[in-house]
């Protein structure tokens, strides 16, 4: 399921999102710059069974290699992960290839909490507002465990594990031997194909348009293993726990905790060859937002209710994105807030105190 443990919002340090100013002081590893990923279209017949031969597949361009979870603070993972995507008017498809000496899984059904196993999990949010978001998670077996989450569990969301992506297809390739714990392997390759359709609860529905934004990150769980046998047995601390699992994802996150969905990178679907990614100014603006949600729930920690103005919260009302002039707001009950940031003849964009964050009409 991904994780949602983690730190304390006050907790993160390290580098601003803008280097000449210090307004996300104490939260800087919050806003590090997510990655962003240009998804080509395809309109070639894709054979899903991991073994990438298609001629899209091969143009299509890697992600940058994982990270820690956390980002910088953290040395970078010992094996190479990273993914490639393409897209038609019905499906989104993503492929992973994941070095491996030892490919191991033990999860044999579906929906069974595949993350127990190494595995290979895909979190996409269509309508960038940071709730409605879906999470599917497969393992060296191509045992798949897929659900629907409403909101965040910091926001007192719950998973619908009930929900199945309809229509999904994946495949696995292993370069290697799965549960042989006494050889050597070098990799296995993940495919999936996600019905677009699949990812929306309700109507309408309607295919991606030109330069539509999306959110999406990819996780990497590796546990430390011994072979035992003819098994892959986790290794365990002094207190006969199994050991910490290592959380390597493409866009880091800064906290151990993959449902940020506002921390996850960005897809950009396009049919024009030669589109490069660029952060949008808007996207910028919300960064201001969250600041505004991580300080009031520190705020609410110590004080018991959140903060009425943000002078408390030590946030300025006029800030500068983009060398345009913006105007935050706050309007707060010691049990609810909303935020609001807009820039001269733009959409205001608000987020209140569930996370929920939304462009409204100018």
């Amino acid at each position: 399921m991904g994780r949602w443990w983690g730190v304390g919002l006050g907790l993160a340090a390290a580098l601003p999102l803008h280097a000449q100013t210090t307004p996300f002081a104490g939260l800087e590893e919050l806003f590090t710059p997510p990655k962003g990923y240009v998804v080509q279209h395809t309109s070639q017949p894709l054979t899903i069974d991991g073994n990438l031969r298609e001629s899209d597949w091969l143009k299509a361009p890697w992600t940058t290699d994982f990270v820690d979870i956390e980002g910088a603070k953290k040395p970078l993972p010992p094996f190479q992960t990273r993914v490639k995507m393409l897209w038609n008017d019905s499906t989104l498809f993503i492929a992973a290839t994941l070095q491996e000496p030892q490919i191991w899984a033990y999860q044999t059904h579906h929906d069974d909490i595949i993350y127990k196993d190494n595995d290979f999990e895909v979190f996409i949010d269509p309508d960038n507002n940071a709730h409605q978001y879906f999470e599917v998670e497969v393992n060296a077996l191509n045992k798949i465990f897929d659900l629907y989450l409403p909101k965040p569990y910091r926001d007192k969301g719950d998973a619908l594990i009930s929900w199945d992506a309809a229509g999904l297809r994946s495949g696995v390739a292993l370069s290697g031997t799965l549960n042989q714990p006494r050889d050597m392997d070098k990799s296995w390759t993940v495919e999936i194909a996600i019905p677009l359709r699949a990812l929306r609860m309700g109507f309408p529905w309607q295919p991606p348009a030109e330069g539509a934004l999306w959110r999406i990150n990819f996780s990497r769980v590796e546990w430390d293993t011994k072979a035992v046998g003819a098994k892959n047995v986790k290794l365990q601390d002094a207190s006969g726990k199994d050991r910490p699992e290592h959380n390597w994802v493409w866009s880091p996150q800064g906290v151990v905790n993959m449902h940020y969905p506002e921390r996850w990178g960005y897809l950009q679907f396009t049919r024009r060859a030669g589109t490069t990614w660029q952060l949008p100014a808007a996207e910028v603006r919300k960064q201001y937002l969250w600041l505004v949600y991580y300080r009031q729930q520190r705020f609410k920690e110590k004080n018991g209710r959140y903060a009425a103005t943000l002078a408390e919260l030590g946030i300025a009302p006029q800030v500068e994105v983009d060398n345009q002039a913006n105007q935050l707001e706050l309007a707060a009950t010691p049990y609810q807030f909303t935020a609001t940031i807009t820039a001269a003849g733009g959409a205001p964009i608000r987020l209140n105190d569930e996370g929920l964050i939304e462009t409204l009409k100018p």
